[in-house]
C-alpha cells in the first residue's frame, strides 16, 4: 500500500471507532498522537489523547445516539486526509457544556444533524492533528441556542 493509503485507513479506523455509531476510546491510545490536536468550531480545541477521551465521553453521554459517518470518498496527499461527513445526535443526557456559545441544561431532547468537512494529519500511523469545518450555525440552531432571523 501507499503511504495515502496507510493513512486513508487509519482514518477510516479513526471515523469508524471513535466518531461512529460505537465509540471505543482504545482507538485513542492505538492510534492518536499522544499530543493530538482536535479542533471543530463548536468546541474548545482538545489536545492530548486524556482530553480527548474525556471530551468524546462527555459528549456521548450528553448525545447517547451520537454518530458521524462519511458522505465522500476520503481525499489523501502526503501526511494528510480530507474527510466529508455527516452526523448528529438527540441530547437525551446530562448538562452538556462543552459548546462555545453556552451550554444545554439536562435532556433536553432536542435533536441535531449537520455535515462539515475535516482535515486530518497523519505521521508514522499516527493522528496527529483533526481540524474541522462544521455547519455549527445548523446544529446550534437546531439545538435552541442561536436562532434564526
Amino acid at each position: 500500500m501507499t503511504k495515502q493509503e496507510d493513512n486513508k485507513a487509519v482514518v477510516v479506523r479513526w471515523f469508524t471507532h471513535f466518531w461512529g455509531e460505537r465509540c471505543d476510546l482504545s482507538v485513542v491510545d492505538e492510534i492518536a498522537a499522544p499530543d493530538m490536536l482536535l479542533k471543530y468550531s463548536l468546541h474548545e480545541p482538545r489536545r492530548g489523547r486524556d482530553d480527548i477521551k474525556a471530551f468524546m465521553t462527555d459528549f456521548r453521554a450528553a448525545f447517547p445516539d451520537l454518530n458521524f459517518w462519511a458522505t465522500a470518498d476520503l481525499i489523501a496527499e502526503g501526511d494528510y486526509v480530507v474527510g466529508q461527513w455527516e452526523g448528529g445526535g438527540t441530547h437525551t443526557g446530562p448538562a452538556f457544556g462543552d459548546l462555545l456559545v453556552g451550554s444545554l441544561p439536562a435532556a433536553t431532547g432536542r435533536t441535531m444533524r449537520f455535515t462539515g468537512t475535516t482535515v486530518l494529519k497523519v505521521v508514522d500511523g499516527r493522528i496527529v492533528e483533526e481540524i474541522g469545518l462544521d455547519d455549527g450555525v445548523a446544529a446550534l440552531t437546531q439545538l435552541g441556542l442561536i436562532k434564526t432571523a
